[in-house]
C-alpha cells in the first residue's frame, strides 16, 4: 500500500505542477465553464484516448499520459466548479484555486484508499483499456445525470463519478510508467 500512496502522491505532484503553470499562462479562464463544457472536454480526452489504444498510432505528437494528466485535471476544475459555481468573471485568486484544487485531491485520495482497502489493490490487475473503457461509461453516466438536472433516484452523483474518474486515470498513469520501466 505504501508504494500506491507513493505513486498517487508522484501523480498528484505532476498533475499540480502542470495545473499551476497552465494557471500562470492562461489565469482561470476555465472558471466561465458550465460543469457540462468540463465533462464534454474530459469525454473528447477519453475518446481520444480509446481512438489511440485501438487504432495504435498517434498523429498528434502526444501520447495517453498527457491526455489522462487533462482528465485529472479537468475532473477536478469539474469539482470546484460544482461547488463554486460558474463564474460571471474568470479572474480567481490563483492561491485560493490552487488550495481548492489539493483539497479535492486530497478527498479523492482518501476515497481511494478506502476503496483500495476494499477491493485489494484489484486495479493492478486490470488493463489501461479497462480504465479509459470505465472513464467513458462514467462520463456516459455523468452526462446522464446532467440531463437530470443533477438529480439521482438512488445513484452516486456528479461529483463521485469525477472522483472515481481521477482514481482511474492515476491507475493508468501508474501502470504506463509500470510498463516504462
Amino acid at each position: 500500500m505504501n508504494s500506491t500512496v507513493q505513486q498517487y502522491d508522484d501523480i498528484i505532484a505532476k498533475c499540480t505542477d502542470i495545473f499551476t503553470r497552465k494557471m500562470h499562462d492562461y489565469g482561470t479562464a476555465w472558471r466561465i465553464l458550465r460543469t457540462t463544457s468540463i465533462t464534454d472536454q474530459i469525454y473528447i480526452k477519453a475518446k481520444r484516448i480509446k481512438t489511440i489504444e485501438e487504432v495504435e498510432e498517434s498523429k498528434v505528437d502526444e501520447g495517453v499520459e498527457p491526455e489522462y494528466i487533462g482528465i485529472i485535471n479537468y475532473c477536478l476544475m469539474g469539482l470546484i466548479q460544482l461547488e463554486w459555481g460558474t463564474a460571471e468573471e474568470p479572474h480567481t485568486d490563483n492561491e485560493k484555486v490552487k488550495k481548492a484544487y489539493l483539497n479535492y485531491f486530497e478527498k479523492t485520495k482518501e476515497l481511494m484508499l478506502a476503496k483500495n482497502h476494499d477491493y485489494g489493490e484489484a486495479w493492478r490487475d486490470m488493463r489501461v483499456s479497462s480504465f479509459t473503457d470505465l472513464i467513458l461509461m462514467k462520463l456516459l453516466r455523468i452526462k446522464q445525470i446532467e440531463h437530470n438536472k443533477g438529480k439521482t433516484l438512488v445513484s452516486e452523483g456528479i461529483d463521485a463519478n469525477y472522483m472515481d474518474i481521477i482514481n482511474y486515470s492515476v491507475f493508468a498513469l501508474i501502470q504506463l510508467e509500470e510498463e516504462q520501466r
